[in-house]
């Protein structure tokens, strides 16, 4: 009995210090994750922040983990032509000098993106790619391939692409909402077109939105450097892994100011999902323009409620007016979430499913009411103006 119990306890030992080796060196062989929409990632698993030399203080085990999926992108697209240029009588009136662009040269742009599946999928920021007909995605190894456009949404600014290469570095997603302002971070892209750049940095703060970059802004702040060219590139954690995709900065000079964006890896992996799945991103619309209910407006219009979302407009015979809502009406709950402000709104109103009836609480004047409204799908956003 004694010695069957040690060749139990000894196969057990064995067993668990090779699934410890798995674990640690090949993530994916465990099959972590799951394959949601057709793509299969990976969850996050514990390592080391740093397995340099001993004694070593720094984050070259997050590095090392993260950097391989990371990968420089190069958009192109043929230039515009002046509808003009090849008119004698405009040319005559202002020159040759208007038809001076060389016609084959293409109009090209840098960015980054970051490796999450095994089959080739990458993410990226939609204004990266916008445009291009030609995509190229390098590397850390040196390695090059064409993408094709999966798809992209441009009320988030993510853009899905694919790669046929064997053998790809894939990165781990990691616990965006676990997130604290102070928790370290390191931001991995192509900064300038100078090669592969790892910065490191606090989170700022978390839930910023109403900047104007996005439709739908959740953003993760960051003092982490980001400078043109680490659009699309990864923010991770200590462990390597997957916390946002780096997508703005704010900045007077064009350079790094220590403010920066990044979208969190949840909301990416999300839309991501969709767009393999179904082409697109399908979000709930019921057609008003909203306004932020501010203390002197609420006193202006002696309402009883000091918070909520303004209607200044309404889409006729869109879904609010079919439902009864009015210009001057207050939002208060969206499908009995609460909203406080626009970004709230457009949240709540966006995570609705088409065609599905919502109740919709609003204040309009001393009466507090509850409609219901039957949801559209979101129209498709226009494209951004270059000029």
């Amino acid at each position: 009995m004694r010695r069957t119990w040690l060749i139990f306890s000894q196969t057990v030992t064995i067993g668990l210090a090779l699934l410890f080796v798995v674990a640690t060196l090949k993530p994916e062989w465990l099959g972590r994750g799951g394959a949601m929409g057709g793509v299969s990632v990976l969850t996050a698993s514990p390592a080391p922040a740093s397995d340099s030399h001993p004694g070593a203080v720094g984050y070259s085990g997050a590095a090392k983990r993260a950097a391989p999926a990371v990968v420089s992108v190069t958009a192109s697209k043929a230039p515009q032509r002046d509808p003009h240029g090849n008119d004698p009588w405009f040319r005559h009136f202002f020159g040759d000098g208007a038809d001076a662009q060389d016609p084959h040269e293409r109009q090209v742009g840098l960015g980054s993106g970051v490796i999450v599946s095994p089959e080739g999928y990458l993410l990226t920021n939609n204004h990266v790619i916008e445009g291009a007909d030609d995509i190229e995605v390098q590397l850390a190894d040196g390695r090059k391939a064409k993408a094709k456009l999966v798809g992209s949404d441009p009320d988030s600014d993510v853009a899905v692409l694919k790669i046929d290469l064997e053998r790809l570095p894939v990165i781990v997603f990691g616990s965006a909402d676990a997130l604290q302002v102070g928790d370290i971070v390191l931001a991995i892209g192509n900064p300038f077109g100078v090669g592969q750049t790892v910065t490191s940095g606090i989170v700022s703060a978390l839930g910023r939105n109403q900047l104007g970059i996005n439709t739908f802004e959740n953003f993760i702040q960051t003092d982490a450097a980001i400078n043109p060219g680490n659009s699309g590139g990864a923010l991770v954690d200590t462990s390597g892994n997957l916390l946002g995709i780096n997508t703005a900065i704010f900045s007077r000079t064009g350079g790094s100011l220590g403010i920066g964006f990044a979208i969190p890896a949840t909301i990416a992996r999300q839309v991501m999902e969709s767009l393999v799945r179904d082409g697109v991103v399908t979000r709930g619309w019921i057609g008003v323009e909203p306004r932020d209910l501010t203390p002197e407006i609420a006193e202006s219009f002696n309402l009883p409620v000091k918070e909520g979302v303004l209607i200044t407009g309404v889409l006729q015979n869109g879904p609010a007016s079919v439902g009864g809502l009015r210009p001057g009406d207050v939002v208060l709950t969206v499908a009995q979430t609460r909203v406080a402000n626009t970004a709230q709104l457009l949240s709540a109103v966006a995570a609705l499913k088409p065609q599905s009836e919502a109740a919709i609480g609003v204040q309009r004047g001393d009466k507090t009411l509850e409609l219901k409204v039957t949801v559209a799908q979101r129209p498709k956003a226009p494209p951004r103006d270059e000029h």
